[in-house]
């Protein structure tokens, strides 16, 4: 009887990061061979992985300070609210796809910005959007059918109330969604395609810095949005479509929110 575990997300991480057992990795090798949209997604991780890698080569060779020091840490240490190591690795990630990338951005920045303004909302849009956007076989975790549980879901775990915009008299049909981790805590993503299989996504988190914030375009390389902030949640809409589809898009779920919301 094959009593092989299904393949899951968290397999396919640690299978980048080679820390699966042989009998586990030949497994996952198995699905990837007969799952060329993951198989890509993987081979995309890989590649961040080994540019992140390239990127912090000369800080790796340098000398630990003293102040991280296993003793110092350990001596150090005290119950407190702790950064979970995947989120800090997720922000160094940001970051350096950011600046690898071609990352620009419309409008004045400052370094306040990038850690958790406005621009880092749009860098994990982008980001969020790279990933998901290009998997054809499991691009949202709650369909289109599936909306209500969906909106249950992420306002449970943003503690934000938050709505679907509805696209449709624009040719974008509503995907569905998935709830996804950024540096800054869990967010939104809602998806969207039209009758060309073009694809757009929606990022939505709760706002520390630029709680409210003007419209501003930004881009990513081939990605394309518009991001804001009203009344503490952060918007931003990405896609490949070009600015000018874009910005009318970016105003209606705007005037939406604000109805809904």
């Amino acid at each position: 009887m094959n009593s092989t575990r299904p393949i899951l997300e968290d397999d396919l991480h640690a299978y980048v990061d080679g820390v699966l057992d042989a009998t586990r990795r030949a497994e996952v090798q198995a699905y990837l061979d007969s799952h060329a949209d993951s198989a890509a997604r993987v081979a995309a991780y890989i590649r961040q992985k080994a540019a992140l890698q390239a990127a912090l080569a000369g800080v790796a060779q340098e000398p630990i300070p003293p102040e991280l020091s296993l003793r110092h840490l350990v001596e150090g240490r005290r119950p407190r609210h702790a950064v979970p190591w995947r989120m800090a690795v997720a922000a160094v990630v940001l970051l350096a796809i950011g600046a690898a990338g071609g990352w620009s951005m419309r409008g004045p920045v400052s370094g306040a910005l990038i850690q958790s303004g406005i621009m880092g909302l749009a860098q994990e849009a982008a980001y969020t959007y790279d990933v998901y956007s290009t998997d054809q076989s499991h691009p949202v975790e709650f369909k289109a059918a599936d909306k209500t549980q969906l909106v249950e879901w992420i306002s449970s775990r943003l503690q934000r109330s938050i709505a679907v915009p509805d696209l449709s008299a624009s040719g974008y049909r509503f995907m569905g969604g998935r709830l996804v981790a950024t540096p800054h805590g869990p967010a939104g993503l809602l998806m969207y395609d039209n009758d060309q299989g073009v694809r757009l996504a929606m990022l939505v988190r709760p706002m520390t810095v630029d709680k409210t914030a003007r419209m501003t375009e930004h881009s990513a390389g081939a990605v394309n949005g518009y991001a804001w902030a009203e009344k503490g949640v952060g918007y931003s809409l990405v896609g490949v479509a070009s600015a000018d589809t874009l910005h009318p898009l970016a105003n209606e779920i705007r005037h939406q929110m604000e109805q809904k919301v």
